[in-house]
């Protein structure tokens, strides 16, 4: 299976989304959050650095559980940042 290249924008929104991650971590160490959510310290790395910008939804869904954020937050986050033609992106 062939993936899709990721647009500029799609690259942004998942810098974005790792750093509310980040921002949301606070004082915990990447290894808590990690062990917290169930996923790997280098997945959470991953996708705070946006080498991973578009995680599966159930690793974010985990990540928001860890870190005390509601899935309607995160998508909110996520519908504010528009492309340059004005819509909303997709989260």
């Amino acid at each position: 299976m062939v993936r899709v290249p990721l647009s500029p924008q799609e690259r942004q929104r998942g810098e974005r989304f790792g750093a509310l991650l980040r921002r949301a971590r606070g004082e915990r160490s990447m290894v808590e959050v990690a062990a917290a959510a169930g996923v790997s310290a280098e997945t959470l790395r991953k996708i705070e650095t946006g080498r991973a910008p578009t995680p599966a939804f159930f690793t974010v869904a985990a990540l928001a559980h860890a870190l005390d954020l509601s899935l309607d937050d995160l998508a909110a986050a996520c519908a504010q940042d528009a492309d340059l033609d004005g819509q909303a992106m997709s989260a």
